[in-house]
């Protein structure tokens, strides 16, 4: 099934129509169906059967998601500071797609959305009032680990996930020109023949199952907030009339936020949330115990990191069954999650990454909203932890009862709790859309084939999942089948925590061709410029500032001759060569090597800004002139052929071209 829609690069040459996968789509859709028939026909069975599924995820795997969860996050980490970090997720001369402060926008609501208010401040009170099994409730020493602990779930283990999903996917999209896909990272290990067969397809397959029902669920569960802020405030009662005008609503919302683009949609509305996120949490600081809140916000800090590495092990071997349990409904409960949302939160992170270096990827993802959500967790839970140790009883019994009321009840204690209520439902909102909009864009690019790494998938699609979701949402709230797709999500997040291991062993070989490139670029070749040529035609050569036209000769009369006599000569020795056009923007020779990474010589046209000191205010001068600039797999080389000869052409291609056979070597 086509889309209808050209699919066009960079460098303006339209490819093949975007294909709808048959495979993923019809499969996962397929699967998704059946889970969800089954939860609403068949709720107690599938309750029973899904939460001893994921009792037994929990007992016996849980050793294993304490181990595996930390090494993404010390493995992320690593990339960061390594000698690989200045690498750019795309070639050498891009710049990132987006400004720092929308980028981190978009970071922080993709990746922790409406969690915020439903867990800012029932979390840390049930860690006070209900905490691990070492702990006497409601005491001195619970009111000081109630944070750590929280900060523990949501700082660096899940952005740690994350960020390897994201740059991994990234990496092998923007730098290795492949599809923006989940199958593309597993090329190092398995081959495009396998990755492109039935292994890449299951892979795609369960990101859309993962990333659809994880929405879905969420979706569902901020709508109950969102009635119940509603109700809160204005006195609408809850009922599933409400509930649904509110789906339609965030749905309607977000097919037109997808209609607008990730440049438009999702980021604008980004950035409005973070803002209100930020005025209601100065609301609360201004308006509470501030000097004690500041002091608990830097004394929460200090033992989160001072605690980090002991409870980032702590299985609670020796407290016997109740500390497993406990184990098994927090900590384990939220690296299940964290998984099970990577396949979506990844891809989307990874699209809107495009251009950074591993460093500002690795430290902006894992960091950024690290230092907004230990704010919000530290202002909101301490001060609603104050206020229960001070008698408020109510607040802490509706927090443990009822989380999505925690912060409405918590708003009650202040002045101008109406407003503060009404501000935090359109913050729900609002992440309601993103989510919804930046699913849907995830689940529409999972679902093609053939589409570039630089294209999203048509709107049309965009809009069925925008719509799907919201029908599944629909459908889940009616039969009250959240809890059992929650569970659905975390027990799939065991498989998928294999993947990211795949993920680590292809990030490190890839990274270790990456070393094989920066040794052969030092390799010693022969000048290009003879060095017998006339000293004036050499001046002339790096002071010549051409127009396009000229240019574009020089490429006809000079480069393709020189491209042409390369092939030929390649033919002789039985390897293929391939000369294209690159529509008047530039032309590219490839050598194919099988198995091999194949050589890739482009020489493309690049307009560039005329130095002062050859402007002549006298004349009419134009402000720019083109470059004949040389570009491998990598990207741009920074230097300008314009004016050389074919010969010289040639000596550079070869030059090139040696480089490669030793990158080619190393490798093996």
């Amino acid at each position: 099934m086509h889309s209808g829609v050209k699919n066009e690069s960079h460098d303006g040459v339209a490819t093949n129509p975007i294909v709808l996968n048959k495979i993923v789509f019809i499969g996962s859709a397929l699967i998704s169906i059946g889970l969800i028939v089954l939860t609403i026909l068949f709720p107690k069975i599938s309750e029973t059967l899904l939460g001893n599924a994921m009792a037994f995820v929990s007992n016996q795997f849980g050793w294993y998601y304490m181990l595996v969860v930390a090494a993404y996050s010390i493995f992320a980490l690593y990339v960061g500071f390594s000698r690989f970090g200045d690498i750019k997720l795309g070639q050498d001369h891009e710049k990132a797609q987006f400004p720092f402060l929308a980028w981190a926008a978009m970071l922080f609501s993709a990746g922790i959305g409406i969690d915020l208010l439903f867990f800012g401040v029932s979390e840390p009170l049930m860690h006070y009032l209900t905490p691990h099994p070492d702990i006497a409730p409601a005491s001195a020493e619970a009111m000081r680990e109630a944070l750590p602990q929280a900060f523990l779930h949501w700082g660096l283990h899940g952005w740690g996930i994350y960020a390897l999903v994201g740059m991994v996917l990234a990496y092998f999209s923007y730098r290795k020109n492949m599809p923006l896909a989940l199958r593309s990272a597993l090329v190092p290990i398995f081959g495009k023949e396998r990755v492109n067969g039935w292994l890449g397809h299951s892979v795609d397959m369960f990101g859309v199952v993962c990333t659809l029902l994880g929405i879905a669920t969420s979706l569902g569960i901020g709508v109950l907030q969102a009635n119940a802020g509603l109700t809160h405030v204005f006195g609408i009662e809850s009922s599933k009339l409400v509930q649904t005008i509110i789906i339609v609503f965030v749905v309607a919302t977000a097919a037109v936020s997808a209609m607008s683009g990730v440049e438009k949609g999702v980021r604008r509305l980004s950035e409005i949330c973070m803002l209100l996120a930020t005025l209601l949490l100065f609301a609360i600081l201004m308006m509470g115990n501030t000097t004690f809140l500041l002091n608990a916000f830097a004394q929460n800090i200090g033992d989160y990191f001072q605690t980090v590495v002991q409870k980032s092990f702590e299985t609670y071997a020796y407290t016997g069954a109740e500390g497993a349990d406990w184990k098994s409904a927090w900590t384990i409960f939220f690296w299940a999650w964290w998984v099970a949302w990577a396949p979506f939160v990844g891809l989307f992170i990874a699209r809107i990454s495009r251009g950074r270096t591993l460093r500002e990827f690795v430290l902006g993802v894992m960091f950024i909203p690290l230092g907004f959500i230990f704010a919000w967790f530290s202002i909101f839970g301490n001060s609603a932890i104050e206020l229960v140790a001070n008698g408020a009883t109510a607040l802490g019994d509706t927090a443990v009862n009822d989380a999505a009321m925690g912060m409405f009840a918590l708003f009650e204690h202040y002045p101008a709790s109406d407003v503060l209520s009404v501000v935090a439902v359109i913050i729900g909102l609002i992440f309601f859309v993103t989510s919804a909009d930046s699913g849907a864009l995830v689940l529409a690019n999972l679902s093609t084939k053939e589409l570039s790494n630089e294209t999203d998938a048509p709107v049309w699609l965009r809009l069925f999942w925008a719509t799907s979701v919201g029908l599944v949402t629909l459908g889940l709230l009616f039969a009250g089948g959240f809890g059992s797709l929650q569970s659905v999500s975390v027990i799939a997040g065991l498989p998928f925590s294999f993947v990211l291991v795949l993920y680590m062993i292809s990030m490190w070989r890839a990274l270790k061709e990456e070393g094989h490139k920066r040794k052969v670029k030092n390799l010693d070749t022969a000048h290009v410029l003879a060095e017998g040529r006339n000293w004036k035609n050499r001046l002339h050569r790096i002071i010549n500032m051409p127009n396009r036209e000229e240019v574009i000769r020089f490429l006809q009369n000079t480069v393709v001759p020189a491209m042409e006599e390369f092939k030929a000569a390649m033919l002789e020795k039985g390897l293929e060569v391939n000369i294209e056009w690159l529509d008047d923007n530039g032309v590219r020779m490839v050598v194919h090597h099988s198995a091999d990474d194949d050589f890739s010589y482009a020489v493309y046209l690049v307009k560039a800004e005329r130095p002062n000191f050859t402007l002549n205010t006298s004349s009419k001068q134009a402000e720019f002139y083109y470059r004949a600039e040389v570009h491998l797999q990598d990207g741009s080389q920074e230097y300008d052929l314009v004016d050389y000869t074919k010969e010289q052409v040639l000596i550079d291609i070869i030059n090139q071209y040696e480089r490669h056979m030793q990158y080619l070597h190393l490798g093996r």
